[in-house]
C-alpha cells in the first residue's frame, strides 16, 4: 500500500483534564483552531504528551472522537493506539478507522520490554490489522520503553509483511540512523522527525519533510520558522530559530519536561488544559511564576503560538 507522506509539523497535544483529573473535552475545538492558526498540519493524539497510557480505553476513544470532530479542513488526526494489551490496541485502531481518523500509530509498550525486532514486528502486525486501510506509524521513543532496537532492521522486517506500515515517528538522537531509514529503498517509508531540538540537523542531513513534536503546542511558530528559513536558503535564520527552540526546551527541562512544564505553558498562553495525572508531579504556583519569568527573559511570549 502507498500512502501520502506528511509535509510539515504535526502536533502531539496534551489531554485536557478538569481540576478533579477527569478528561475535559471542552477545550479541544479551540485547541484545534489554535494549532491550525499557528501552522500545524495535524495532531497525534493520546501519545506521550497526551498521557495516553494513563487513560482508560473509553477515555482514549472519547478524546479521539473529539479531535476528529474538531479538526479543521485538511487537518490530519493520527491516533496513538499503543497499549500494554495488544487487544486493546487493536480495538483502538478499529475505532480510529470507524470515526474517520487519518492514521494510527503505536510506540513499543513499557511492559513487557520488547528486546528483539521480531517481537516488535509481531506487536505492530497485530495492531495494524485493526485498521488495515489506515497508515500505521511506529513511534520510536526508546527512552520511554527501553526498546533500543535498530530501526533500519525494523523497516526491512515489516516491508512486505505489514501492508499499511507507513513509516516511523523517530524520537531518538541518532541522525545517522534516521538518515539511513529515510534512504531505505529509495525513501519508501515516511520518516517523521520527532525531536524539536534537532529539526535543523534532520533537514540538513536527513532530508526531513515532516515531523511530530511536543513543544509545537506552544512554540509551533518558531519551529515552523526553522523549516521556512531552511527552504528559502537562509541558514543563519534557521540556526537562530533552532537555537531559540532549544532555549525554550532548556526552560521546560527545569520544570519536569514537556508533559508537565509544557502543559502548564499552555495556561500561560491562554489555554488552560488542567493538571497532569498521577504519578506526574504537577507544577506548583511558585514554579509556574518562576517558569513564566524565565520564559519572559528569553522573549518567549512575543514568539509563541497565539490563540
Amino acid at each position: 500500500m502507498k500512502f501520502e507522506k506528511i509535509h510539515g509539523l504535526i502536533d502531539a497535544p496534551f489531554t485536557p483534564f478538569d481540576a478533579e483529573g477527569n478528561v475535559n473535552l471542552a477545550p479541544i475545538p479551540a485547541y484545534a483552531a489554535m494549532l491550525k492558526k499557528n501552522g500545524l498540519k495535524g495532531v497525534f493524539v493520546n501519545g506521550s504528551s497526551g498521557e495516553g497510557y494513563m487513560l482508560t480505553t473509553d477515555e482514549r476513544k472519547a478524546i479521539a472522537e473529539a479531535w476528529v470532530k474538531a479538526a479543521p479542513e485538511g487537518f490530519k488526526v493520527i491516533v496513538h493506539v499503543g497499549s500494554c494489551c495488544v487487544r486493546d490496541s487493536r480495538e483502538l485502531a478499529r475505532h480510529a478507522a470507524e470515526i474517520g481518523a487519518w492514521g494510527i500509530g503505536a510506540m513499543a509498550p513499557p511492559f513487557p520490554k520488547i528486546g528483539r525486532v521480531e517481537e516488535l514486528v509481531k506487536y505492530i502486525e497485530e495492531i495494524a490489522c485493526g485498521a488495515p486501510e489506515l497508515p500505521f506509524y511506529f513511534y520510536h521513543i526508546p527512552a520511554f520503553n527501553g526498546a533500543y532496537l535498530p530501526m533500519l532492521d525494523l523497516l526491512k522486517a515489516v516491508d512486505g509483511r505489514v501492508p499499511n506500515f507507513a513509516g516511523i515517528k523517530y524520537t531518538y538522537e541518532s541522525i545517522y540512523e534516521y538518515n539511513q531509514c529515510r534512504m531505505y529503498d529509495g525513501g519508501k517509508f515516511d520518516m517523521l522527525h520527532g525531536q524539536d531540538e534537532t529539526i535543523l540537523p534532520a533537514l540538513a542531513m536527513g532530508g526531513a519533510q515532516g515531523g511530530i513534536g511536543g513543544t509545537t503546542n506552544y512554540n509551533g511558530r518558531e519551529l515552523n520558522a526553522i523549516i521556512e528559513a531552511w527552504d528559502r536558503g537562509d541558514i543563519e535564520a534557521a540556526r537562530e530559530h533552532q537555537n531559540f527552540a532549544q532555549e525554550v526546551i532548556n526552560v521546560i527541562c527545569r520544570y519536569r519536561g514537556n508533559i508537565v512544564g509544557g502543559k502548564r505553558i499552555m495556561k500561560l498562553i491562554g489555554l488552560d488544559l488542567g493538571p497532569n495525572r498521577t504519578p506526574f508531579r504537577n507544577i506548583t504556583p511558585d514554579e509556574e511564576a518562576a517558569m513564566r519569568r524565565e520564559l519572559e527573559e528569553i522573549g518567549f511570549f512575543e514568539k509563541c503560538n497565539q490563540l
